[in-house]
């Protein structure tokens, strides 16, 4: 078995038209950063039928930029991409705070299982700042 058969082929998201005019496909380690961005995008709950779903990150968005958000995320993503994306080792996650802290910048370091093949995918995620006042 390959790695391109163990990763598999699923529907583009955002949804896209191929030149056939059907539903456009990602395979590949494409197909992994997609659902690695779709698990980190996606809060608990938004999804009626799979309420479980996703990362509990966006209950922070309105916290203030400090270490212990930085941990809080990284235990989030870490735990979220562990049981939901199960064809990904997850190396590491790490959160950089830019833009006057109102951006997070998540780097997810991955492998995909069974090959050597370590990448990193960046996931933005936006905080709202405080209002002053």
């Amino acid at each position: 078995m390959t790695t391109q058969d163990f990763v598999g082929k699923g529907i583009a998201f955002p949804l896209e038209l191929d030149s056939q005019g059907r539903l456009g496909m990602v395979t590949g380690a494409a197909n992994i950063e997609r659902s690695i961005a779709l698990i980190v995008g996606t809060a608990y709950g938004e999804r009626p039928m799979r309420p479980d779903f996703g990362c509990g990150i966006h209950d922070l968005v309105f916290n203030s930029a400090s270490p212990e958000l930085r941990t809080r995320i990284q235990l989030l993503v870490t735990s979220s991409l562990e049981r939901w994306e199960t064809r990904a080792d997850i190396l590491g996650v790490d959160v950089e705070f830019q833009q006057d802290n109102t951006l997070a910048e998540i780097t997810v370091k991955y492998r995909i299982k069974n090959s050597y093949d370590v990448r990193n995918l960046l996931v933005p995620f936006y905080l709202i700042p405080e209002q002053e006042g």
